[in-house]
């Protein structure tokens, strides 16, 4: 959600003061968990392994065998997400669960519209449902980041998620526009959202958004800063393939 914007802004100084003795550290000896060095990177979005996870809401994409495990919550609504996605830190994790260094698990949120009116985001979590049964979640989740409407606007159309289905090689045809058009997917929406909520339980406030977990544990307040910054991002979580557990304080 916009207050996002605030918690990136406060953490910016713990950030650059924590990061630079944590990251200097070293990685210590290498595990079992890091990938085999053998496994060539995925050729790109289009190849990425995507799939439902047995909970019915958490998708999944990349390496199964992957090191590190980042469980994103997102709202396609939120202009901190897209934030995070298109000149945060979201290009580097993509980079890095291309080379099977990080896997990527995603739970998609819709509270934005109650909190600002209408459906966008509603159709577009069920347009990505969609996107993932044709085997193009990945590269259509990336589109719509890149071309997200004004959070006020609620511009995510029926129209707009077709046309920018449209920039997706393979993804259009009678099964998707079907799906989006009818909410095909409107049960995983209300499931998504109700995990969403879920885990924000123990939460004062409840989880906002973007709202990242690595392997199990969720980033620190004081972490916050970090998702914008693709450099230390990238550099983290290589440390966490090699030190999963516990983390620095």
């Amino acid at each position: 959600m916009s207050g996002g914007r605030g918690r990136r802004q406060l953490a910016a100084l713990a950030l650059t003061l924590v990061l630079p003795g944590l990251l200097s550290s070293g990685c210590g000896e290498r595990t079992a968990r890091e990938p085999s060095p053998k496994k060539a990177a995925y050729g790109g979005p289009a190849k990425l392994p995507e799939k439902l996870d047995v909970d019915g809401t958490t998708i999944v994409v990349g390496d199964p065998e992957a090191p590190v495990t980042v469980h994103l919550y997102e709202d396609p609504r939120c202009p901190v997400c897209q934030e995070f996605e298109v000149t945060g830190g979201g290009p580097a994790l993509r980079a890095l669960t291309r080379r099977r260094e990080a896997k990527t698990e995603y739970t998609f949120a819709s509270f934005l519209d109650e909190k600002a009116g209408g459906g966008g985001s509603k159709r577009a979590v069920n347009a990505l449902r969609a996107a993932l049964e044709a085997g193009k979640f990945a590269e259509y989740h990336a589109v719509l980041y890149r071309h997200q409407p004004a959070e006020a606007v609620d511009g995510y159309t029926t129209a707009l998620l077709l046309k920018l289905a449209g920039k997706v090689a393979g993804l259009r045809g009678p099964a998707f526009d079907s799906a989006v058009k009818t909410m095909r997917y409107r049960a995983f929406v209300d499931r998504s959202e109700r995990a969403f909520d879920r885990a924000g339980e123990a939460t004062p406030r409840g989880l906002g958004t973007p709202t990242a977990v690595i392997n199990g544990v969720q980033l620190p307040e004081e972490y916050f800063g970090m998702l914008f910054d693709r450099k230390a991002l990238t550099r983290f979580l290589r440390l966490m393939r090699y030190q999963p557990a516990p983390w620095p304080s």
